[in-house]
């Protein structure tokens, strides 16, 4: 068990170690803005740098933990994760600063009053959780932006075919005119290509790479033009606009569902809001059993049910289609 003082070192030094992380994650969020101010997308960013072409593809392999050496030390499903959410920062260091976050928040509740052996297991569950919250809220937003940047690439590719171009260099326009994410994954189609890779093949790689639904659409539609041959450009302005219809019908149908959502975040923030207003109006108010090995379990057992509760209110407000 820990005594007060000892209990305040190690409170006081996880904080001191959560603090340099998350100030190196600033810098290194800010430093990929300051990218983007410079050069259109990531892959061209890296074409300043005088580097070879061949080079800038494995550097970009690298980076998105496509590379032999990743793959043998990362489950299949959270290295997929991993390529799907665009993180560049090298594995080993995206680990170390998700624990050194799980680890202050485990000692902040143990300084709070939470059992040490309960503190120990809160501390084991997030240590794999924070890494997947984080990879999964940063794939989902990187989907978000890919799928409304599809449609525009899509034209974009037409209007190359319209003007005479081959299908790789009408996608190789693509990496050159539109920033990321869209810009560098097609940029890699063209480099792929360029070093050997059929477009089918290459095209395939970028679903596993991003995973976006309306993929399958286009790879499927340059498929099939390229075995058994077709108008590709008139297939591509339909299929521009089939998935921009599709993001209406998807915004329209989240707008309606909005109802089920609202009443999840407040049912959800009415504890917690009271919880706060008692603590900060009465703060002895639970000063006889916060000390006690109930209260936390009886508090835990509220979050699950709350938990479960919220997941089923938005199960059922959430239409996929």
């Amino acid at each position: 068990m820990f005594d007060g003082l000892s209990a305040i070192y190690v409170v006081y030094a996880g904080a001191a170690l959560t603090g340099i992380m998350i100030a190196e994650a600033c810098y290194l969020l800010y430093a990929g803005r300051s990218d983007k101010r410079t050069a259109i997308n990531r892959r061209m960013k890296l074409q300043e740098s005088k580097i070879s072409q061949e080079q800038v593809l494995i550097q970009l392999r690298k980076e998105r933990g496509l590379d032999a050496g990743t793959s043998l030390f990362s489950p299949d499903r959270f290295r997929a994760l991993r390529t799907q959410s665009g993180m560049t920062m090298p594995l080993s260091k995206f680990l170390m600063i998700t624990s050194g976050v799980a680890m202050a928040m485990a000692l902040v509740a143990i300084w709070h009053g939470l059992p040490l052996l309960m503190g120990l297991l809160l501390f084991v569950v997030l240590m794999p959780l924070v890494p997947v919250m984080v990879m999964r809220s940063k794939r989902k937003r990187r989907l978000k932006r890919f799928g409304m940047q599809l449609p525009e690439a899509l034209e974009l590719i037409t209007r190359g075919l319209k003007a005479g171009h081959p299908v790789p260099v009408a996608i190789a326009m693509v990496s050159r005119e539109m920033p990321d994410p869209i810009g560098t994954e097609f940029g890699v189609i063209a480099d792929e290509v360029t070093y050997g890779s059929d477009l089918v093949s290459a095209l395939n790689s970028l679903f596993d790479r991003v995973g976006h639904e309306d993929l399958p659409l286009f790879i499927t539609a340059v498929s099939i033009q390229s075995s058994s041959g077709g108008n590709l450009r008139e297939i591509l302005d339909g299929l521009a606009l089939t998935i921009r219809e599709r993001g209406k019908l998807r915004r329209k149908v989240r707008a309606i569902s909005t109802e089920g959502r609202m009443s999840a975040y407040i049912l959800t923030a009415i504890p917690a809001l009271l919880f706060a207003a008692i603590m900060a109006l009465m703060p002895g108010f639970y000063r006889d059993v916060w000390d006690e090995p109930k209260t936390w379990y009886l508090i835990g057992g509220s979050v699950a049910w709350l938990m479960l509760g919220n997941l089923m209110m938005f199960k059922m407000s959430n239409f996929r289609f």
